[in-house]
C-alpha cells in the first residue's frame, strides 16, 4: 500500500475573464466613493481659502441673477486656476455648494501632493482617469448629477498654459442632455494674472502698483439642452459664449508669466 503523501489536489481551472457585468460591478463599486466627501479638511481648507482671497484679491462676480434656483444643473467654465471651483462655488447659494462637485484628473488626487489632496476634498472631487476610457468617465458624471449634484466641468480639459482659450471638448454638452440638466456658462477673468500653472504660488499683487488684482466671473444665462439638436450644436454654442467673453475681458492678460515665474508645472490638471 502506497502512503498518502499529503491532501489530494484539485486541479486548478484556468482563470475566467470578468464578464461584461463583472467589470461594470468593478466600476460602480470604485466609483461609490464619489463625489468625495468634504468634510472638515475640505470645509477649513474652502474658508480658508476664502478668507485669503477676500483679504488679497478683489473678486467680483456679475450675472448671479443667471443662477438656476432649481437643482441639479451643469457648471461649464473656462479653466485658469487650481481654484476656479472655489471661487465659483463661493457665489453659489449655500444650500447649491453642499451640492456642488467637480470633475477632476485622477493624477491630481496621487500626483500633485498633499495641495492636490486637499483641493479634491474642497472640491467634492469625482477624480477620472483622463489617459483611460473617456467614456466611462462621463457616464459616471451623468449618474452623479441624475443623483442630485451639481457638476463643474472645464471643457478645455486642463489649466490654460497662456493664456488663450483652449478647444472645449464635448462631453459637458453630453453630461447636460443625457442628465437632461440646464447648463450655466461661467467665464473667469484674470485668475490667470494671480494663479496660472507656470506658478508655485498665488501672485495677488500686481508688482508695478503694489495693488491688488482683479477677478471677475460672470455667470451667463443658462443654457437648455432641449433647445439644441445635439451636443455638437450645444458645444458650438458653448464656444461661441466663451469667445465672446474672452474678447470682451476687462482685465488685460498678462503673457510674460512663463519667464516671469521660475516655476513650472511638470504634469497638466
Amino acid at each position: 500500500m502506497k502512503e498518502s503523501t499529503g491532501p489530494l489536489q484539485t486541479p486548478q481551472q484556468p482563470k475566467q475573464p470578468a464578464t461584461a457585468v463583472q467589470k461594470r460591478k468593478s466600476i460602480d463599486h470604485y466609483y461609490a466613493r464619489y463625489p468625495l466627501r468634504r468634510g472638515l479638511i475640505g470645509n477649513m481648507a474652502y474658508w480658508v481659502g476664502m478668507a485669503y482671497t477676500h483679504l488679497n484679491i478683489h473678486l467680483t462676480a456679475q450675472g448671479l441673477e443667471n443662477i438656476p434656483t432649481q437643482t441639479p444643473y451643469v457648471i461649464v467654465a473656462n479653466h485658469e486656476t487650481y481654484v476656479d471651483g472655489m471661487w465659483i462655488g463661493s457665489f453659489l447659494p449655500r444650500n447649491h455648494f453642499r451640492l456642488m462637485t467637480a470633475i477632476a484628473a485622477k493624477d491630481l488626487e496621487e500626483r500633485h501632493g498633499l495641495f492636490g489632496k486637499i483641493i479634491v476634498r474642497v472640491g467634492r472631487a469625482i477624480s477620472i482617469d483622463r489617459f483611460g476610457n473617456p467614456l466611462r468617465g462621463l457616464i459616471i458624471a451623468v449618474k452623479k448629477v441624475k443623483e442630485g449634484n451639481i457638476l463643474l466641468i472645464h471643457p478645455e480639459g486642463t489649466r490654460t498654459s497662456d493664456g488663450q482659450l483652449g478647444t472645449l471638448k464635448d462631453g459637458a454638452a453630453y453630461i447636460a442632455i443625457k442628465s437632461q440638466v440646464p447648463i450655466l456658462p461661467v467665464f473667469i477673468d484674470g485668475g490667470f494674472e494671480v494663479f496660472n500653472r507656470h506658478m508655485k504660488a498665488p501672485q495677488p499683487y500686481d508688482l508695478k502698483t503694489g495693488r491688488r488684482r482683479k477677478i471677475i466671473l460672470t455667470f451667463g444665462k443658462p443654457m437648455n439642452p432641449s433647445d439644441y439638436e445635439n451636443k455638437k450644436d450645444l458645444t458650438e454654442a458653448l464656444t461661441a459664449w466663451m469667445q465672446d467673453q474672452f474678447e470682451h475681458k476687462k482685465i488685460p492678460r498678462l503673457i510674460n508669466n512663463r519667464r516671469n515665474s521660475k516655476s513650472g508645472a511638470s504634469h497638466e490638471t
